[in-house]
């Protein structure tokens, strides 16, 4: 049977101390970054993982976390990805714990997961009580169990943080201008969405700034069926025409409007979406849309839990989150 790895193999590889792995496993400060790369790499290499029991016993630390997250609602997968694999390389086990729908249920489960003694901190992408910031904590390591919550979405799961910047789709706007096209319409996300209302401002921002002619903003939901609606409903002048539709999917019921009645794309009517899905690149003309790097937005998110926790400066605010992916739909207009 192959032996396991131990802290001495780690310190041995990495030309450090037994002490110096214990600290950065532990999350001591003090530790220069260079050192814990060189221990972090040396471990991953090995395929080492600390003894959380014995970790327990000497610190009083169980070198668990907790990411919460709401029944019966969609569950950020890619943020939870990439929480998790943040996590597990700074050397901490991970739990995904759910939480109850119903405010009283999901208060009283949340508080015993708190109080369990089982976690040194808890990530939540939603509103929780008791809950700090990354900055509440700097300095120094934070007894008991640290509660961030870090807001990217609100209690019903819309996102509600960064990834609700809109700044896109005055990009987008802009670049179809420079192309050519001066009329606009936006097929809206249902207004109860903190995104849906940001894009609809970024909007009518663009379009006033850019001095454009938007021929209206059409309020719908996430569904195919709104996008063919709102073209359908359309004039028959209407186009030249450049359309910002809520997200990928309103996009594609718009595409399929606008090809029924005959309209070319994008020579007669561009089409903009959101979310860039797996099957955007595929469509016919492939769809210009945004991408969210929400692993990044989750590794991000679960830094600034860890940084509370062990007392160290918050991580910095990642850039280039949203990105404008260009493809046929967006092309001149000839």
């Amino acid at each position: 049977m192959e032996k396991r790895p131990t802290s001495h193999d780690v310190a041995h590889l990495a030309g450090v101390s037994q002490s110096t792995v214990s600290f950065v496993f532990t999350g001591r400060a003090g530790i220069s970054e260079a050192t814990r790369e060189k221990v972090l790499r040396a471990a991953a290499e090995l395929n080492y993982r600390p003894n959380l029991a014995a970790r327990s016993m000497r610190t009083h630390r169980t070198g668990r976390l907790a990411v919460v997250v709401p029944i019966a609602t969609m569950n950020p997968l890619t943020l939870l990805s990439g929480a998790i694999s943040a996590a597990r390389d700074e050397g901490y086990v991970v739990e995904v714990v759910s939480l109850p729908q119903e405010p009283d249920e999901r208060e009283g489960r949340f508080a015993e997961v708190r109080d369990s003694g089982q976690y040194e901190g808890i990530l939540s992408f939603t509103p929780l009580p008791g809950a700090v910031t990354a900055d509440d904590t700097a300095g120094e390591p934070t007894p008991g169990t640290v509660v961030l919550s870090v807001g990217e979405f609100d209690d019903a799961m819309h996102m509600a943080g960064a990834l609700t910047d809109a700044r896109p789709v005055a990009e987008m706007v802009e670049h179809l201008a420079a192309q050519g096209h001066r009329r606009f319409l936006h097929i809206a996300g249902p207004q109860d969405f903190p995104s849906a209302q940001s894009r609809r401002r970024a909007y009518l921002d663009a379009v006033a700034r850019l001095d454009l002619e938007s021929i209206g903003v059409i309020d719908g939901d996430w569904s195919g069926r709104s996008g063919e609606t709102a073209i359908e409903g359309l004039p028959s002048e209407a186009p030249p025409l450049a359309v910002i539709a809520a997200n990928d999917v309103v996009a594609t019921g718009a595409i399929r409007a606008a090809t029924r009645r005959g309209w070319r794309l994008p020579a007669d009517i561009a089409v903009t979406g959101w979310d860039d899905h797996p099957q955007s690149a595929f469509l016919v003309p492939s769809l210009t849309s945004v991408s969210q790097d929400r692993e990044r937005l989750g590794a991000y998110s679960m830094h600034r839990l860890i940084a509370a926790v062990r007392g160290g400066e918050p991580p910095t605010k990642p850039d280039g989150l949203l990105t404008v992916i260009w493809r046929e739909s967006t092309e001149s207009p000839r």
